[in-house]
């Protein structure tokens, strides 16, 4: 079968967004079907369209069901079409949702936010991330926090570096920090934190064998987010061993689970020093377990988001379309 795949971000993108349709697209043709990709729908006929995002996709939605309206469509909702679209664009957003034959989401907390005439058409296929491809090396020297994402305004992006201004001189924590920057505001802020902040440091945009390189390095990521529709870091952390902070958002919760030890209230700069200082275990922190708890848990998890059980996932879905 010829699937077709919309997604807003372009080819040469490293959205997450990209990432996403690519890999569905190399599970998709592993499952036997031929698959293409693009930003917009041109009118061409596939047997199964499979759309990103709701809300930038609706014309795609709209246009594809209306001419062929017996042909399974597939809607991926993200984190913007779930706790921001829903509510400044409903009417395109819920009319996106009605018209799918079946809704995909990343997390199991996201069915809480669709409707309920929806919610039966509700699918749940995890993120998969691939292990690291050679065993982890931490720095001796420093205790190394990653943080890997965008620097946008959903993405709170320096909670990291605002909570490690000023810790106890005896830490030895630095933020290293992956991510294209949004706007020259959220470029202008994070070069003023690296010139007060020494414990800071932002890398820009770069290729995710470096990201992946980083998870081998570093001791623990944050993922500091105000809205995820089910961010793949996560996965790729749990994948990679790599101990997880989040804020307690439901994108992350839907992810690592309701008794996961590792949320902070979102925005809440001194929860999230406070943990910090917990992992990295220092004696004024009150020494423990807490970071080998952490990557127990997240090692726990990770056979949620291995390639073999979001193929199985996607392969279940299109045995409900008819499509298998």
């Amino acid at each position: 079968m010829h699937i077709g795949i919309i997604t807003p971000a372009a080819a040469k993108s490293l959205n997450g967004n990209r990432a996403t349709a690519q890999r569905w697209a190399g599970i998709l043709r592993q499952l036997g079907h031929k698959v293409s990709i693009a930003v917009n729908w041109q009118g061409c006929h596939y047997d199964m369209m499979l759309a990103l995002h709701a809300w930038r996709s609706a014309e795609a939605i709209a246009g594809f069901r209306a001419r062929f309206p017996a042909q399974p469509l597939i809607v991926a909702l993200t984190g913007t079409d779930l706790y921001r679209f829903m509510y400044s664009h409903p009417q395109t957003t819920l009319r996106s949702i009605e018209l799918a034959d079946y809704l995909v989401v990343l997390h199991d907390r996201a069915i809480r936010i669709i409707p309920p005439a929806s919610q039966a058409r509700v699918r749940v296929i995890y993120q998969s991330a691939q292990a690291l491809p050679a065993p982890s090396r931490r720095s001796v020297r420093s205790f190394d926090i990653c943080v890997a994402g965008h620097l946008r305004d959903e993405k709170d992006p320096l909670r990291t570096a605002y909570a490690v201004r000023d810790l106890p001189a005896d830490s030895r924590i630095r933020v290293l920090h992956f991510g294209k920057v949004h706007n020259e505001k959220w470029a202008a802020r994070a070069e003023h934190e690296m010139h007060i902040n020494p414990r800071y440091h932002w890398f820009g945009e770069v290729p995710h064998w470096q990201v992946r390189r980083a998870y081998g390095r570093c001791h623990l990521m944050v993922l500091s987010s105000l809205m995820e529709g089910g961010a793949n870091v996560i996965s790729e952390a749990c994948v990679a061993g790599l101990p997880v902070i989040a804020s307690d958002i439901d994108g992350s919760v839907g992810l690592l689970g309701e008794d996961y030890i590792g949320y902070y209230p979102v925005e809440d700069t001194t929860a999230l020093r406070a943990l910090l200082l917990k992992a990295e275990g220092l004696p004024s922190a009150g020494q423990g377990d807490y970071l080998r708890t952490l990557q127990a848990m997240c090692q726990q998890r990770a056979g949620v988001f291995t390639l073999q059980a979001e193929t199985q996932r996607w392969a279940d879905l299109l045995a409900e379309t008819g499509l298998s």
